[in-house]
């Protein structure tokens, strides 16, 4: 295996890694994963979405999503129920605990955030988006 192979390899497992650290710290740091955060981020921003429209919002496959939002339900975070128009579809919407609690969340996560990017300088950030975005579009089209 040559060097640039090696190299390579290494940042695929660097990134692998990561992703398991990144994970498991912002529950640790928010109280919530990063799925439901997203989820509650997504309903903060409408009054009221239908659960597939959120499904395809935040990328979660259709088993995830339902097994979120039952878990969010059941904690009070937010309320479903039939679409009147077409019962053949669920409306989804943050409850009052829920707004609330989202805007909590989003405090941690700003905090966990300056945490994780402490010491970096603001044009070694862009550069550090830039790569990743240029590393997810690539992904994107495997």
């Amino acid at each position: 295996m040559t060097n640039s192979c090696s190299n390579e390899s290494f940042i695929l497992y660097i990134m692998s890694c990561l992703n398991k650290q990144i994970s498991s710290k912002f529950e640790s740091c928010t109280g919530i994963s990063q799925s439901r955060h997203d989820i509650l981020y997504q309903l903060y921003q409408v009054d009221e979405i239908s659960q597939t429209a959120l499904q395809k919002e935040v990328n979660i496959d259709g088993a995830a999503i339902t097994r979120h939002l039952k878990q969010l339900e059941a904690t009070g975070m937010i309320l479903r129920r039939k679409d009147p128009k077409d019962n053949r579809f669920t409306l989804v919407c943050l409850s009052d605990h829920g707004r609330k609690q989202i805007i909590l969340y989003q405090a941690e996560k700003a905090r966990f955030v300056t945490l994780m990017l402490k010491d970096f300088k603001e044009e070694e950030r862009q550069e550090l988006t830039d790569m990743l975005t240029r590393i997810q579009k690539n992904i994107s089209q495997v």
